[in-house]
């Protein structure tokens, strides 16, 4: 247990903050342990993983844990399915990685996401046609109250757009311990469809792809629009794409004719980083804070010296003005501290 922690290089935007108490956790028993010591001092509790969905906009006067649970293990389930299960603190990409080194499909579209396996249930993550729901079975949960292990199937998570029950009536409830996915072991469902995989395909003259061809077009659509956390602070995709009545749409499309969107039933999905574009903050830059020059969806550190309240502003700034263009108001997917 540590006291007055900088959190700089636990969180991918790079801001300054401070956790008043850190504890990295390996295994169960030690995270109840850390969790009895919250009660006793009665601290606000933050979970980090690869700290790629957070940003501090303060000191943390509580614990912050830092799951660093590990291993993944597989179970076979018929001839065409296998079951991998996946420890929380395992970092995303690789486990990607692990399926495709095994021919095992159905994650490949999610190739490159940032972050560790124990979040990505928390927002049905998802990229190129693909989410979190489309394979898992179910997640091992620590209840928070009771500190006993529970399990959460399919149903009980409710998973919709970038959402899911540990962001409503279970947040700050549990904590998610390990997610198990069904995947393929042959006659793998092949998704081109979605976004521009199919063009980066023809670009490396691939005309039957393989799941490990999919990822790889995956790559290289997300370094071409999306800097490396590594190089320049940022989180990724910073706001949720909005769904609107088709009424709505409708009527934005008369007075915008270019305008951008994916019908699904009565609503209609918009491309927040379009919106956002024609508002004139592709690459805008106030102070330490920017909007990358190719992913307008995506807000960076492009100093490397700003605070989490200036990107919290500058991401204020954005919301205004598309509600004000377009009457869309924007939904920050990143947690805000």
């Amino acid at each position: 247990m540590q006291e007055n922690f900088s959190l700089k290089h636990y969180n991918t935007f790079g801001v300054s903050a401070k956790a008043k108490y850190f504890a990295e956790i390996n295994n169960v028993e030690e995270l109840k342990e850390a969790l009895k010591f919250s009660r006793s001092q009665n601290l606000k509790l933050l979970f980090l993983g690869g700290g790629s969905n957070v940003l501090f906009t303060q000191d943390f006067e509580g614990l912050v844990i830092k799951l660093n649970l590990k291993g993944i293990s597989e179970e076979n389930i018929s001839e065409n399915e296998v079951l991998v299960t996946a420890k929380a603190g395992e970092n995303w990409h690789e486990l990607v990685m692990y399926c495709l080194n095994k021919n095992f499909g159905g994650l490949e579209n999610l190739s490159l996401i940032p972050g560790n396996v124990g979040t990505s249930p928390m927002q049905n993550i998802g990229a190129y046609g693909t989410e979190i729901k489309d394979v898992f079975v179910e997640c091992k949960v620590l209840n928070l109250k009771t500190l006993e292990v529970e399990t959460f199937n399919l149903e009980q998570c409710k998973f919709g757009y970038r959402d899911s029950i540990f962001k409503q009536e279970g947040k700050g409830k549990y904590v998610i311990l390990e997610v198990s996915f069904k995947l393929s072991k042959k006659n793998h469902r092949i998704k081109t469809e979605y976004g521009a995989i199919r063009t980066e395909l023809e670009n490396l003259s691939i005309k039957n792809p393989t799941i490990q061809d999919v990822s790889k077009a995956v790559i290289n659509i997300r370094q071409s629009k999306l800097p490396d956390p590594k190089q320049i602070g940022n989180a990724g995709s910073f706001f949720k794409n909005p769904t609107i009545p088709l009424s709505q749409f409708e009527n934005l499309k008369q007075k915008f004719e270019n305008i951008q969107g994916y019908p699904n039933g009565d609503f209609v999905k918009v491309p927040a980083g379009w919106l956002i574009e024609q508002c004139g903050w592709k690459g805008k830059q106030i102070g330490n804070v920017a909007s990358h020059q190719l992913q307008s969806l995506v807000i960076i550190n492009a100093t490397g010296e700003a605070t989490g309240k200036e990107i919290f502003d500058f991401s204020t700034e954005i919301i205004n003005s598309v509600k004000e263009k377009f009457g869309i108001e924007l939904e920050r997917e990143v947690n805000i501290i």
